[in-house]
């Protein structure tokens, strides 16, 4: 089975700053990783491919610094990865970049499998899964719980979609793409052995021409979502303590200021 797992670079910390000239988070000095939701994604392709062998590619879009990530999915046990690095995939929105990433798929061949994370925790859109399956024309089925079947030969998955009231099954011809949940599995820790092999590896780098993308659908350009503000929010606010010789005292005063703030009737 051929599996390719899409992967991001995110921030390591909730503590972000933003550039307010081009309203992109400032990155430097950041603790960059790997996407929490992908690496549930890199776990599952790993356990398809020793329950089916084959081979598990990661491809993620970012600049140089995000070979990081690759390595380390190498250390968990992925075969092979690719980073999709050029100044022209700068600015990218959620459209954009699936297309990045389905164009950088079209150029790895043939795939059985496409796996992603449900969203990334810092743009939280979810939308750069269905995306790609759309820009490659093949079935997407989101929130995957569980992989209940492959047919090999019929070349058909069934999984398990979570719903609201409980789940349903959902048979697909292949390929396909899942966008999984937490709920799938738990992801395994990098070996020793993965790490060493990690430390030395070199992913393929391919640019805007090697992947032939059109350059009218990538970077800033071919984003057609257009950010009017990014802040990080300000929270403020005055505490007070409350006195009363009982607690029904205590209460009515946190009443009546409630009802000259109009909070409560």
């Amino acid at each position: 089975m051929n599996i390719v797992v899409c992967i991001k670079q995110v921030p390591g910390t909730t503590k972000v700053a933003i550039n307010p000239a081009t309203n992109t988070l400032i990155r430097e000095g950041v603790e960059a990783i790997v996407n929490p939701f992908d690496m549930y994604a890199v776990e599952e392709g790993l356990r398809l491919k020793e329950k089916f062998g084959g081979k598990v590619t990661v491809i993620i879009m970012g600049p140089p610094q995000a070979d990081q990530a690759i390595k380390t999915c190498i250390g968990m046990g992925v075969d092979e990865g690719v980073l999709l690095s050029d100044r022209a995939f700068a600015g990218s929105d959620t459209l954009a970049t699936s297309y990045t990433l389905a164009q950088g798929i079209k150029k790895l061949g043939g795939t059985d499998v496409i796996l992603t994370g449900k969203q990334a925790m810092d743009g939280d859109t979810a939308q750069v899964g269905p995306g790609i399956a759309h820009w490659l024309d093949i079935p997407f089925v989101a929130w995957v719980k569980k992989i209940e079947k492959y047919d090999e030969a019929g070349k058909k998955m069934a999984v398990e979609r979570m719903m609201e009231d409980g789940y349903e099954v959902i048979e697909s011809t292949m390929p396909l793409l899942l966008s999984v949940v937490k709920e799938i599995n738990e992801p395994r820790i990098e070996s020793l052995r993965g790490k060493m092999k990690a430390k030395n590896y070199k992913p393929v780098v391919w640019n805007a021409k090697d992947i032939e993308c059109d350059p009218d659908f990538i970077g800033l350009h071919g984003s057609p979502t257009l950010v009017n503000r990014v802040f990080v929010p300000v929270r403020s606010g005055k505490k007070e303590m409350i006195e009363g010789a009982t607690v029904e005292e205590k209460c009515e005063k946190v009443a009546n200021k409630l009802r000259d703030a109009k909070l409560i009737n």
